[in-house]
Formats: C-alpha cells, structure tokens, sequence
C-alpha cells in the first residue's frame, strides 16, 4: 500500500506543472465548476478535505483525530514535518494558528481506497507568531479506512501571491 501510495504521489508531482493558477476573484466559481465535473465518490472526499481544513480553523481536535491517519506525514512548504500528534500539539499550543483557508483549486483522483488530491489554497494565519498570507499549490492523499477517509501525507510549495 505504501508503495502504490509513494508511486501515485511522484505521478502527480508530474503534473503539477500543468495546473493553472486561479485568481481570488475567480476562486469561488473555479472550485464550484470543479466540484460539479467530480463523481459522487469524488465529492465525498473533497467534503472531507473541507471538513479538515475548517477543523484546523475552528480547533476542533476530536475531527482532525478522526480525520489525520496515525501515521501521518505532513510536509510543510518550509519543509518542515509533522506526524499527526506534533501536528495536533502545534495547534493547541498557538505555534500554529488558522485565521481562514480559501480552497482555490481542487481535483480528486480515485485509486481504489486511496484518493489523490492537488490543490491551491490560501492560508491566513499566524506561525510562532508571524502573520502568515500565503497561497500554497498542494499534493495530499487520503486512504479510506473502513468508512473513513484520513489523511495520510500533506506536501506544499508556496506560490506567488
């Protein structure tokens, strides 16, 4: 699984060249099209990137331990990493702060039990103490874990804003 896992996430780091920015004006009605084109088993896992990213916002640690798999790997467009419980504790100490994250862009590939997911996203927030307004392109993979769907690696690079 781990293999399948490595190989889908270099076949998107391929593609990631072919994304094409969205500007802020046009973010809403980009991600609306987006989410239109996507199958019904496609929206359930954009949902739940959602449902983690306002977790992160509102500090609700009982979703993100249900939506974080165990065995975490969360790469930082710093290139900082977490696991899951350094991750969770940044957040509950104020180290990392989430004032908003704006979906910009967001395709999911389905592979079985495994979703594949590119993104941009814009994060306002606060990091040991400095202002943080940075649009990030992303790669992150989800694996479905009986009727869960958890992240299992976050990897970013900022953009130009």
């Amino acid at each position: 699984m781990r293999t399948l896992l490595a190989l889908s996430l270099l076949a998107c780091s391929t593609h990631l060249y072919a994304q094409t920015a969205v500007s802020p004006s046009t973010s809403a009605s980009a991600v609306a099209a987006t989410t239109t084109a996507m199958s019904a088993k496609e929206k359930v896992v954009a949902d739940v990137e959602r449902q983690r990213f306002a977790a992160q916002v509102s500090k609700d640690y009982a979703a993100l331990d249900k939506l974080l798999a165990d065995d975490l790997h969360y790469t930082h467009s710093s290139g900082a990493t977490d696991t899951k419980t350094s991750y969770i504790q940044s957040i509950r100490d104020g180290k990392s702060k989430y004032d908003a994250i704006d979906v910009q862009e967001l395709t999911v590939r389905l592979y079985g039990n495994t979703a594949i997911i590119n993104g941009v996203c814009l994060i306002k927030a606060m990091n040991n103490g400095e202002t943080i307004n940075t649009r990030l392109r992303y790669t992150d993979a989800y694996v479905r874990k009986g009727n869960q769907w958890q992240l299992v690696t976050w990897q970013s690079v900022k953009l130009a804003n």
